[in-house]
């Protein structure tokens, strides 16, 4: 019996792990996004007319993934902690 629950203590610990890397590498994500944020961002201010419609376009799909990326690391947080994810304690 203890066996069985020394596996169990294991593969829990190797799934921590597994999640705060992942966590680690989704916030490395979210930090390179906005910085091309900032970038287009600066872009902007000095783009022609033209390009700024693209440029405008960019800033928009960057936000989105940004915001996407904060949700699934407020979810594994909360997963982590023990609650269901999308759900405030």
């Amino acid at each position: 019996m203890a066996e069985i629950i020394e596996i169990r203590a294991v593969r829990a610990a190797r799934a921590r792990a597994r999640r705060r890397a992942d966590h680690q590498s989704l916030a490395e994500a979210v930090a390179l996004m906005r910085e091309n944020l900032a970038a287009v961002a600066g872009l902007m201010c000095t783009a022609p007319e033209s390009a700024q419609l693209e440029l405008l376009e960019r800033a928009e799909k960057l936000t989105a993934m940004i915001r996407y990326g904060m949700r699934m690391m407020e979810d594994g947080s909360n997963e982590e902690a023990g609650s269901a994810p999308g759900h405030r304690v």
